[in-house]
């Protein structure tokens, strides 16, 4: 799996640059969207029901204010509207860059 070498806010787009040398663009808001974090998408009990998490799919306005690398696998990225609990996996991160394209 790549791992980021370069991460950089350009205007509303998060920059990422992964050590195979491809880049990928996600726009903040959509990130925000789809953090994968407990508050956003809910948790699953035992018999896989969802507890939690929210409906709601855009967050216009939104903004990367930084982030703090996890491990050697992810990236905690904190947003302007106080979110900050998501942590993307690498694997996820290229997963939505795929559905962008």
């Amino acid at each position: 799996m790549a791992s980021p070498t370069d991460i950089q806010c350009i205007g509303d787009t998060v920059a990422i640059r992964w050590d195979d040398e491809s880049e990928d663009y996600f726009p903040m808001d959509r990130l925000r969207a789809l953090s994968p974090s407990a508050e956003q998408q809910g948790e699953k009990d035992l018999l896989g029901k969802v507890h939690g998490g929210t409906d709601r799919t855009e967050y216009p306005g939104v903004q990367v204010t930084g982030w703090n690398p996890v491990g050697g696998y992810a990236v905690q990225f904190h947003f302007s509207d106080g979110h900050n609990t998501g942590i993307y996996s690498f694997g996820y991160l290229k997963e939505i860059a795929k559905a962008q394209s």
